[in-house]
């Protein structure tokens, strides 16, 4: 005979009937940043008529995609092991600053590497990436206070790079580069999507892809079939040193100069992207495909309430609510206390 509660209802009903709403919020919960995506769509584009809608401000807005979908993406895989990167700014502003200066540049150095001074700029921020990995994880310094040095380090060999004076690209192919599209697809915003892409695969298709959202879930049950959860730790903040040395690259190759005062303002808006998107900041849960729609929600934000000529600190402020509110939402969902 089942035993009733006082609702007249099994313990097992009770338990089906919990999951069901579990899932029911789940499903709510995936939903949400897609329909606030069009939802801001569609507001603009009543608000702001054909100076939203247009495909001149299409392509802008694509050609500001870039850089914080490369940033966003890998920050997603450091939050879903439930860690935290605060090194952005200061590498890729780093990995900006060693392209411009190892091409061809007017600052006369005896360094023009072409692609190979690209790779240079792109392995320094792997490097961070690895060594920010191995210190948090096997000193067991918390991920904000490791990577939040290495952001000032990496501003400092940044500024070193070039003394003060940023150097000009002037590599007749990189400068070219930023006019050069793809079916009205700037082909700095293809780069990105390339590398969205084969991110998608890794985290889907590959056994390290489901080691990451098991360290986030539970660390305990990958040591339990004997996989290392500290060098997965370690491959999660090397993957994110390669997204910023690649979206410091091409900052540098948009803005036809190196300099570290590309990364400025990165952190923010792509931790941002990634909480609107949906991964949970206590780990396990969301991932790059949920941080595509955040990154679209932030770009489609910011790029309407410019078109209405909202005051900078407001858009500043309204970001900061909406982020405020995504946290709220991932951490309830996340049945676990935060450490970063």
């Amino acid at each position: 005979m089942a035993i009733r509660n006082s609702g007249n209802m099994s313990i097992t009903e009770e338990f089906a009937a919990k999951i069901k709403r579990d899932n029911q919020k789940e499903r709510i919960m995936k939903l949400a940043p897609v329909i606030v995506l069009f939802a801001l769509i569609l507001i603009f584009s009543i608000v702001c008529g054909k100076d939203f809608a247009s495909l001149k401000n299409l392509v802008a807005v694509l050609n500001q995609l870039a850089i914080p979908l490369l940033v966003a993406i890998g920050l997603t895989f450091v939050i879903m092991i439930g860690g935290i990167d605060l090194s952005i700014n200061g590498t890729v502003g780093m990995a900006a600053s060693l392209v411009g200066i190892f091409v061809m540049n007017n600052r006369f150095t005896q360094f023009n590497l072409g692609i190979g001074g690209i790779l240079i700029g792109i392995l320094s921020s792997v490097l961070v990436g690895f060594l920010a990995g191995l210190i948090h994880v096997y000193l067991r310094i918390p991920s904000f206070m490791v990577t939040f040095a290495f952001m000032y380090v990496c501003k400092g060999i940044g500024l070193l790079s070039y003394s003060g004076e940023p150097p000009t690209i002037l590599d007749p192919v990189l400068a070219e580069l930023p006019k050069k599209s793809f079916i009205g697809i700037p082909f700095i915003t293809w780069m990105a999507l390339i590398v969205l892409g084969i991110c998608i695969l890794i985290q889907e298709y590959t056994a390290f892809g489901r080691y990451i959202y098991a360290v986030g879930t539970d660390e305990s049950i990958l040591s339990a079939v004997g996989v290392s959860v500290k060098k997965v730790k370690v491959k999660v903040f090397t993957l994110a040193g390669l997204c910023f040395g690649i979206a410091g690259a091409l900052a540098a190759i948009r803005l036809g100069q190196g300099q570290v005062n590309v990364g400025e303002g990165l952190m923010f808006p792509a931790q941002a992207a990634v909480v609107v998107g949906g991964t949970s900041l206590a780990g396990g849960k969301g991932g790059v495909i949920n941080t595509i729609v955040g990154v679209l929600v932030m770009r489609v934000l910011s790029n309407g309430l410019v078109l209405m000529g909202v005051n900078p600190y407001i858009r500043t402020g309204i970001e900061g609510i909406i982020i405020l509110v995504a946290v709220a939402l991932t951490v309830a969902r996340g049945a676990k206390v935060i450490s970063k």
